[in-house]
């Protein structure tokens, strides 16, 4: 009876030890998710400020991002979102941030742009989105505003809901049911249509548009010949 007593209670022991160290884990990822966002929405509302934007006059051309490049940042103003997205969907990318899916088209571009992220930290708040919510993409090139025309709920294996429709518009993806335990079986996905853009106004880099303005005040020299 000792034995199986002593037994039981190292048993009780490991489990609450497994227990709290689930815990800290997910704690931390918290942590960690919140942290990264909160450094990487300064420096992005740093490279941002104080940019003019204006109606695209052509379409631009965006040279494809490196994985874990920050694409932009992600804004749902009625849902109090406002999301750092790195480019790819992987588990460290969506650990801290919301991933944009390779292969998909990119802010500003044609087709059809996919988001991806997790139902139980920076994606929870779309359980609560509803058909004509503005969500805004910002990007260091232009701000591009979607409206929500629809959700869906499918399985992890229909891929069809990423495929480019005759508008330009973006698709968010994360795991349902939202409050499930464990890998959950469906996911849910929303779709927006592009109402407007507004792209940066071309800025010089500070060092070439010093040189300029200085050629510019500086007298004309004689040109000399040789």
């Amino acid at each position: 009876m000792r034995r199986l007593s002593r037994t039981r209670k190292r048993i009780s022991t490991i489990l609450l030890l497994a227990g709290l160290a689930g815990i800290g884990i997910w704690a931390w990822s918290l942590i960690r998710g919140a942290l990264y966002q909160r450094e990487a929405n300064r420096e992005f509302e740093a490279q941002t400020r104080h940019v003019p934007v204006q109606p695209p006059a052509v379409p631009l051309v965006i040279p494809a991002p490196r994985p874990g490049a920050v694409i932009g940042r992600l804004v749902i103003p009625r849902l109090h979102l406002r999301a750092i997205v790195r480019e790819g969907a992987d588990s460290h990318t969506l650990g801290i941030a919301l991933g944009h899916v390779r292969g998909t088209a990119l802010p500003g571009t044609p087709g059809n742009v996919a988001v991806a992220g997790h139902r139980d930290t920076l994606f929870r708040c779309l359980r609560n989105i509803t058909k004509d919510d503005k969500i805004i993409f910002e990007t260091t090139y232009g701000d591009y505003t979607y409206e929500v025309d629809r959700t869906q709920i499918v399985k992890p294996t229909d891929v069809a809901v990423l495929a480019p429709g005759p508008h330009s518009e973006i698709t968010l993806v994360t795991c349902y049911p939202f409050y499930y335990v464990g890998a959950a079986p469906n996911r849910f996905i929303v779709q927006a249509r592009l109402l407007s853009s507004q792209v940066a106004a071309a800025r010089k880099p500070a060092h070439r548009r010093n040189r300029l303005l200085a050629e510019r005040r500086s007298p004309p020299r004689a040109r000399t010949g040789s």
